[in-house]
């Protein structure tokens, strides 16, 4: 089974993909949708026709001294075999709360090097804006064998790693989480406040509320990412307190172009830790 990673050119969908592009694709068999709600009865009041649910909570370990990690790689091999993930599946998340789980499944996906995906700009929320048809009838997968391996640990920084890089002007940090948590008035952790230098908008900053949850304009974006010292040829770390809503301003970033990598440990792992440098 090829585990060479596939360019851009032969994908089914772009990165980001409007309701009305996926409906033309439905019946492509080559397309896998994937649901994962952080509510399940949204699964169950409606989905889009042919989509797969998944629990999210199986896209982190669960367990250990940082249980929001990624899952080994033999969980992520019996995890994509269940849900008929093959090596030239295109594969569609997207979730009901704006993206946060849809895109730790793309970036989980990015990470083993299956570069064959999409989100469905807005989720449920746009699909059902759109006026589009739905399903209540659960999709069962077809199970396949895939075998998971760490391809592309770029997309992934540890604790470490960024330790080292603090004091590197090319490199920056987003912190998605609210401002509360960022200032170190708000959490759950041994030590509050935020990483030395990070900079904060928080995830639900980066939805058009107007528009269905889509990500908001792209130049908007960029422009105000920049003035809070975020460019293109940066290398960015982001982060939040469990990799989830850092997960999807990871695919902001990567929608916009920027080089992105989620830190999984998150504030769950930094703030928890006695070796870490912290700044209110």
């Amino acid at each position: 089974m090829s585990t060479a990673s596939h360019s851009s050119e032969t994908n089914l969908l772009p990165l980001i993909v409007e309701p009305e592009q996926l409906q033309e694709h439905l019946n492509d068999p080559q397309l896998l949708i994937i649901d994962v709600p952080a509510n399940g009865d949204s699964y169950r009041q409606g989905h889009v026709p042919g989509a797969i649910y998944l629990d999210f909570r199986y896209l982190m370990r669960g367990e250990g001294p940082v249980p929001n990690d990624v899952p080994t790689v033999e969980f992520l091999s019996q995890l994509f075999s269940a849900l008929g993930v093959t090596r030239d599946t295109h594969i569609v998340a997207y979730d009901d709360e704006g993206g946060g789980w849809a895109a730790r499944l793309l970036w989980t996906l990015d990470l083993v090097g299956h570069t064959r995906y999409s989100y469905l700009n807005g989720g449920i929320h746009a699909w059902r804006d759109a006026g589009l048809e739905q399903s209540t009838e659960p999709t069962a997968p077809t199970p396949s064998e895939y075998h998971a391996e760490i391809l592309n640990p770029h997309t992934l920084i540890t604790c470490d790693e960024i330790k080292q890089k603090l004091d590197d002007k090319q490199f920056a940090i987003w912190d998605a989480r609210s401002k509360g948590e960022f200032d170190g008035e708000r959490g759950n952790n041994k030590h509050l406040g935020h990483i030395p230098g990070a900079v904060n908008m928080d995830w639900l900053d980066a939805m058009d509320r107007n528009r269905a949850l889509r990500i908001r304009d792209y130049a908007e974006l960029i422009t105000e990412l920049g003035a809070l010292g975020l460019t293109p040829e940066m290398e960015i770390a982001t982060h939040c307190q469990s990799h989830h809503r850092s997960s999807f301003t990871w695919l902001v970033g990567k929608a916009l172009g920027f080089n992105m990598r989620g830190y999984a440990g998150s504030w769950g792992e930094w703030g928890n830790r006695d070796d870490t440098p912290i700044e209110k």
